[in-house]
């Protein structure tokens, strides 16, 4: 007993509680932590035509390793894709929003330049450069069959995190500096998963460490039941909201009842008062 106490006092001691402690914290974060939504490696055929792709198309804004084009005064005319992985490749290029068609403050959604197996390749050479997020594996962007409490779940994060840009119901919104938060009407379940994933433009990034797969799925499947909502009060103004609702009763209900009252006005029976004394003169 007395050999062990003496161990205990022992100036490494502490030392090796401490790493002994992190070894064990270490072991039960690869046990519990959540499984990303990562995809197959890529092949290197891919990964040499999208080089190719990329040199011919981005090179010319985004340099010829991917690395940024910096302006003289400091400014980034095309920023670093170091790093940034094959989702955000796929979600970019995949919705038209790269290449930009002209400089700026944000990149709407279009008619994507690439076909998708180019899309592909370009996001292979890309995730080659150096690890980031992978393009989101099919069991994750099944909604269709998600349950009631998973949607409620997925509306909860949606509201928690989303509406004070996309709107309660992912109608989008204007947001300062000439930015916009796009509407969610007809994006696939990938490009919504790819983008809580990368925090393309002005939006976060909510990894799969913030937001599990799983989540995110759950919440595609409370955007796309939202969308497929019936307006059961009949002109439903698109879902932008009260203000939007309001400007309009203000504009088209209080304008149509002032300018009626006007008409009624204008053109309301007069009646001709006779002048004083005409009477006694007859």
């Amino acid at each position: 007993m007395r050999t062990l106490s003496t161990r205990r006092r022992h100036p490494l001691a502490n030392v090796l509680v401490i790493l002994g402690a992190l070894a064990v914290a270490a072991v039960l974060y690869m046990a519990f932590a959540p499984k990303g939504a990562t995809a197959e490696t890529s092949s290197l055929d891919d990964i040499e035509a999208g080089r190719d792709l990329f040199v011919i198309g981005c090179a010319s804004c985004h340099g010829q390793n991917a690395e940024g084009i910096t302006t003289t005064s400091d400014g980034n005319y095309g920023p670093s894709l170091i790093g940034v992985g094959a989702a955000a490749v796929d979600f970019q290029v995949g919705t038209g929003r790269m290449p930009m068609a002209q400089t700026s403050p944000q990149a709407p959604r279009k008619t994507p330049e690439y076909t998708d197996e180019e899309t592909r390749q370009l996001a292979a050479y890309i995730a080659s450069l150096a690890p980031g997020p992978s393009v989101p594996e099919d069991e994750y962007l099944e909604y269709e069959g998600a349950s009631a409490e998973e949607i409620s779940l997925g509306g909860e994060f949606f509201r928690t995190n989303c509406t004070a840009c996309h709107n309660s119901v992912g109608a989008g919104g204007a947001l300062p500096g000439g930015r916009f938060a796009p509407t969610l009407e007809g994006v696939s379940a990938k490009h919504i998963y790819e983008a809580m994933q990368t925090g393309p433009q002005q939006m976060p990034v909510f990894s799969d460490d913030v937001i599990t797969p799983e989540d995110k799925r759950a919440v595609i499947a409370y955007i796309k039941a939202v969308q497929d909502q019936p307006n059961y009060g009949g002109f439903g103004g698109g879902g932008i909201g009260p203000v939007a609702d309001g400007v309009f009763v203000w504009i088209f209900g209080i304008g149509g009842l002032v300018g009626f009252a006007i008409w009624i006005a204008a053109h309301g029976t007069r009646s001709k008062k006779k002048p004083a004394g005409a009477g006694a003169e007859q």
